[in-house]
């Protein structure tokens, strides 16, 4: 079976920057992060989900965090330099960063927006983030998913 590529596969690329494409089967009405850890057979804590926020002072910025948690606001406020947050509207996240929900990838978006990583990816030898497309993983280095973004490792829950 052949994957195509996508726009964020292709900036790794450019980069230079080692991943492998994992695909999945993709259940519509289980599109969250668990989900997908289950699909790879994976541990959620290797798994990451790409969220996207605005903050009051800074505007939009991205989190990464595993699977199974749930971002804490004051602390991405914190690390983003902002007072406070929320998570974006889901009809917010197309216009915004040209993903959609489960397959928001923290690589390529249509503009950079500042990225925060959970500082447990740090503990892991590879993670999974979205590659851009439902149905279709990324799996790299945390170290390389940090140079892809430009990523500050953090506390984020």
């Amino acid at each position: 079976m052949k994957i195509q590529k996508t726009n964020a596969a292709r900036i790794l690329d450019r980069e230079k920057i080692p991943y492998t494409l994992i695909p999945y089967q993709v259940d519509e009405e289980h599109l969250d992060a668990v989900h997908v850890a289950e699909q790879l057979g994976e541990e959620c804590s290797a798994v990451f989900k790409t969220l996207v926020l605005k903050g009051d002072r800074t505007g939009f910025f991205v989190c990464v965090v595993p699977a199974d948690k749930e971002i804490d606001l004051k602390m991405a406020a914190k690390a983003s330099g902002n007072k406070s947050c929320n998570l974006i509207h889901m009809k917010e996240l197309l216009p915004t960063t040209g993903y959609i929900r489960g397959g928001c990838s923290p690589i390529g978006m249509k503009k950079t927006f500042p990225t925060y990583i959970h500082s447990s990816a740090l503990e892991q030898e590879h993670i999974y983030v979205s590659a851009g497309l439902r149905g279709l993983q990324f799996r790299l280095t945390p170290q390389d998913l940090l140079t892809a973004t430009h990523a500050t490792p953090c506390p984020l829950f």
